[in-house]
């Protein structure tokens, strides 16, 4: 009997050792209140370092830092010892040691040997140059080097810094990037790199692959939702640097949540590359942002690229070392909730409940109050698969500053087949946690077809939902395969490009692939309701290739790749 229940407990604890922890855009972390009006949430310019077995996740304004041990449970640790008020952080090991710098940072450098613990002391408090946008660097033989720069007309520098004498510099900083917005397109300013002029260069980040130095740079601004990171190569950590043309590299200009620039690359325990983003909402304020987590990897010639196609569905978090080429982290679970008909306890003018539905986190369903039993409820309109739900609030009349008592979001979500008859699904009546992106996913697969969630506190203002996102699988098929695509590049203008094909009937929406090559279409834009997607941060004179997957909630059907 005794040797049953073992060999029972052995194999439950495999089973559940290789069940998929997923996750889901933006990243699932307590955003904080601003400092400024109107009142808004904001956490950007991301680093993750690992240290030590654990991860560190540092980003602008955010009050203190995360750690995780799996890239998926962050928890926050609130710090007094670090300019963590100030802008686009970085954090490098030398040796045992992890040194912090923050833009405008008071030309400080701190240290840490343990960032468990909120004790960092200062390295250097005279440090000589411009601490905007900073990135250091230690390469392999220990030399370390600092990177800076923001600016529509002022370069990238970099320069050599003695780590041993307070990282006084060591010869001169030298020019690596500058602006190029008539010759790449993803440079120029603007919603739709339509401004005809230079946007923002700014977030350097470096890293080593191969021998060869990857130095990562985004633009056109972060308000912008074209926001991406590019990258230029070189053989010596000061160059000179040569502009890879796949660039930007990291880029998701549609979508529910959109931008994927100012981030950094780094390596996971098990050897994967990925990329930590800024994802842009700049409603309320421009540094109105959130962070998403994006897998990244080198592919044979030595190209950079970050996958973001379905970058805001759900994925899951791999325990072992993948080839992005051939595999894929997309967890397969389609959104069963795009435009779904909704209803509301109440709501109020211009924000009607169907914004929850619309897949567009500037938009927004929001209730008359704060009150507990404010509810919003979703016809999936037939029966489906529910695997996890996304609840997305919007702080909806919130006038809460950095520092001021946070009550958390409390709510349950229930579900039925006729409407009539309801069971909870989701039940956070005594959450703790300061959480404004929500991801649950459930233990168990769950057939519904109507969905509801009712407020039971907020921290201030009214209960307001920007996505009440449902995924999982319907019962139906896939859509047919898109044909008919034809590409128009503007003869004018080489870095503009319109993708058309023909509309398929059951598609609920479709992901356009592109590359500079016919088996690297890397890069990937998400289009709901349109056949036609405009592309206008193209580099000039660059050669592309470009399919067109269907999809909908019963799955994807790819595309073929055409000049």
């Amino acid at each position: 009997m005794k040797r049953s229940l073992l060999c029972l407990a052995l194999l439950l604890g495999k089973v559940m050792a290789q069940t998929p922890v997923s996750f889901c855009n933006p990243l699932n972390l307590n955003y904080r209140f601003g400092y400024d009006t109107p009142s808004y949430r904001e956490a950007a310019d991301p680093v993750i370092h690992l240290f030590r077995g654990k991860y560190y996740l540092y980003a602008s304004k955010s009050g203190g830092y995360w750690f995780s041990d799996d890239l998926v449970n962050w928890h926050y640790r609130p710090c007094k010892t670090l300019p963590v008020e100030e802008y686009a952080p970085t954090v490098e090991t030398i040796h045992d040691t992890v040194f912090f710098i923050a833009s405008g940072g008071g030309h400080k450098i701190f240290y840490s040997t343990d960032p468990q613990q909120d004790n960092w002391s200062t390295y250097s408090s005279t440090f000589p140059l411009s601490m905007t946008d900073p990135a250091l660097f230690c390469d392999d033989d220990g030399r370390v080097y600092f990177y800076y720069g923001c600016s529509s007309k002022d370069p990238i520098r970099g320069v050599e810094l003695n780590p041993l004498k307070q990282f006084d510099t060591i010869g001169s900083p030298v020019v690596l990037i500058g602006h190029h917005f008539n010759e790449y397109g993803w440079e120029e300013h603007g919603e739709l790199n339509n401004n005809k002029k230079d946007g923002w260069n700014e977030g350097s980040w470096m890293t080593k692959y191969n021998g060869k130095y990857y130095l990562q740079y985004a633009a056109p601004g972060t308000e912008f939702k074209v926001y991406g990171d590019g990258v230029y190569v070189a053989d010596k950590p000061l160059g000179p640097f040569r502009y890879m043309p796949n660039s930007p590299f990291s880029y998701k200009p549609r979508g529910f949540i959109n931008g994927a620039g100012h981030g950094s690359t780094f390596k996971d325990k098990y050897g994967n590359y990925w990329h930590v983003a800024t994802m842009t909402i700049s409603v309320r304020h421009m540094f109105e942002r959130r962070i998403g987590l994006f897998p990244a990897f080198f592919d044979k010639e030595g190209e950079l690229h970050c996958l973001t196609a379905f970058g805001d569905y759900p994925m899951t978090m791999p325990a072992r070392k993948m080839n992005y080429e051939k595999e894929s982290l997309f967890a397969g679970w389609m959104l069963l909730s795009y435009n779904k008909p909704a209803i509301a306890s109440t709501s109020i003018t211009q924000h009607a409940p169907g914004l929850a539905c619309d897949e567009e986190v500037r938009t927004w369903w929001s209730a008359a109050s704060g009150d507990p039993g404010e509810w919003l409820q979703v016809d999936l309109q037939k029966k489906g698969s529910v695997n996890a739900i996304q609840v997305n609030f919007a702080d909806e009349g919130a006038t809460l500053k950095a520092g001021d008592p946070i009550k958390p979001y409390r709510y349950k979500i229930d579900v039925s087949i006729d409407s009539l008859h309801w069971s909870t699904l989701v039940n956070k009546t005594n959450n703790t946690a300061d959480i404004t992106h929500d991801y649950i996913v459930l233990p168990n697969p769950t057939v519904a077809r109507f969905v509801r969630i009712t407020g039971l506190q907020v921290p201030d203002g009214k209960f307001s939902l920007s996505g009440f996102r449902i995924f999982g699988k319907g019962a139906g098929k896939k859509p047919m395969p898109v044909t008919g695509i034809g590409v128009s590049r503007d003869k004018r203008d080489s870095r503009r490009a319109r993708v058309s094909w023909q509309p398929v009937k059951n598609a609920t929406g479709y992901v356009v692939h592109f590359g500079t090559k016919r088996n690297k279409l890397y890069h990937s834009v998400m289009v709901y309701d349109d056949h036609f997607l405009d592309l206008t941060g193209l580099n000039r004179d660059v050669p592309y290739f470009f399919s067109v997957d269907a999809f909908n909630e019963n799955g994807v059907t790819k595309g073929q790749a055409v000049r």
